[in-house]
């Protein structure tokens, strides 16, 4: 049986891990088109700063031992089409065309960040965060740089900054929106702000990037208010799955490939897993877009054992997610109000204030939380806190949201307590006794 993998990243690595350990001699190929594989995306902001040292620290395995294991794990290999009927991949190896032929298929291709049409963006310094190499190029420009703007207010503009202002460098993060994170409520996104600005953070908000100005290098940025000087720029406004040559795949509106659950697309033998694809969030009961790391990794092992012959299913996600910023965690699992009311949902919202720990324990620190509820049944909808200790609770939310609980069903979870940690009655406890 011959595999071949379009990515050689989470999506991809953990599908093939699988495959090997559970077809016998299976011929798998890898194609990733850069030179990198199986390394975590997600520490690259704290390269920035030397949280971590390298950025080769984030390689998880080498194309070298992923082929001494049996893979035949290649680079520079860059996919430009698949002959679905014939059931061969093509493209290009450096400037040499190469086709594979397939029995089953993975496509796990990951997504791009997206740089906007605007004038000026060819100019040197203005850089995206998405890649090792691109990392390379940014620590490298930020040698001799004392501003930088930021483009962008989601996970990986806000990481950057904090990174950013580690370094002790002057930093501007301009956002077309009126909020930091896009993906909490307005009322819990204001403390976000208050943060950025305590550490000396310049936001401006309701502003659109028309372009940038310099001669070969950028030397300030241009919005339909004004022009402001800067270094650097790190364009961090979103990202596009990488789907181009996949547009036979039946797809979602952003061309993310619809998978089902066995992570299976429209074409027999081709499979799909990662940022390339569509995501069911059985909260919404719809299909979504939340590219993350665990995600992929989830999904390239289900669809790795559907493709051995193996019986697999992706339930689905809930949006859950976390970013550190500065002192705050911002967290977040199931649907905001934003979100219900575009599902035309009944629902209730409960706020509440809380310590992350007893009271009168050393180091008490505030957190802020946001429920969403559905009226009448009181199931759970959803979870967003901003401040500290917000990881214990967005994950025990999303465990909940798992079991399609109910608020009054919060009260009946046995939690850990001890004053380092808790206070007798947790954040989420008392919402509950309070509202149920």
């Amino acid at each position: 049986m011959k595999y071949v993998i379009i990515g050689g990243d989470a999506a991809g690595m953990s599908a093939a891990m699988e495959i090997l350990r559970n077809v016998d001699d299976a011929e798998i190929t890898t194609l990733e088109r850069g030179e990198i594989y199986s390394y975590g995306q997600c520490g690259l902001p704290y390269v920035i700063d030397g949280r971590i040292s390298s950025p080769d620290h984030l390689i998880a395995r080498s194309a070298l031992e992923f082929r001494k294991r049996g893979i035949d794990a290649r680079i520079h290999h860059e996919v430009q089409e698949v002959d679905f009927e014939a059931q061969v991949v093509k493209g290009r190896y450096r400037a040499e065309p190469f086709t594979v032929s397939y029995d089953k298929l993975l496509i796990a291709t990951g997504a791009s960040p997206t740089m906007p049409d605007w004038e000026g963006a060819h100019l040197a310094n203005i850089h995206t965060v998405k890649t090792i190499p691109q990392m390379n190029e940014l620590l490298e420009s930020l040698q001799d740089t004392r501003h930088v703007t930021v483009l962008g207010a989601g996970y990986i503009a806000l990481e950057v900054v904090e990174a950013l202002k580690s370094r002790n460098l002057q930093v501007r993060l301009i956002h077309r929106g009126k909020q930091l994170m896009s993906l909490i409520d307005e009322q819990l996104a204001e403390h976000v702000l208050a943060e950025a600005q305590k550490h000396g953070v310049e936001v401006l908000l309701n502003e659109q990037v028309t372009g940038f100005s310099g001669a070969t290098r950028v030397e300030a940025v241009v919005t339909e208010q004004g022009s402001y000087p800067t270094n650097l720029v790190i364009v961090a406004t979103g990202i596009k799955p990488n789907t181009a040559f996949a547009d036979k795949l039946e797809q979602w509106g952003n061309g993310a490939i619809i998978v089902d659950e066995h992570m299976q697309t429209s074409i027999p033998n081709v499979y799909a897993a990662g940022d390339c694809v569509a995501h069911f969030n059985y909260v919404k009961g719809e299909y979504d877009y939340v590219a993350l790391g665990t995600t992929a990794n989830k999904q390239g092992r289900i669809a790795g054992l559907n493709m051995a012959g193996k019986t697999a299913h992706f339930k689905g996600v809930a949006g859950t997610a976390i970013l550190k910023f500065f002192d705050l965690a911002i967290g977040m699992t199931g649907i905001t109000s934003n979100d219900a009311d575009k599902l035309g949902l009944a629902y209730d919202v409960y706020t509440h204030k809380a310590n992350h720990i007893a009271g009168y324990y050393p180091d008490v620190q505030p957190i802020y939380l946001r429920m969403v509820v559905e009226k009448n049944t009181q199931k759970l909808l959803g979870l967003q806190a901003v401040g500290a200790g917000v990881d214990k609770r967005i994950d025990v939310f999303a465990t909940a949201l798992a079991a399609e609980m109910t608020l009054p069903e919060l009260l009946d979870i046995d939690l850990s307590y001890s004053p380092p940690f808790n206070g007798v009655w947790d954040p989420l406890l008392q919402i509950a006794k309070r509202y149920s």
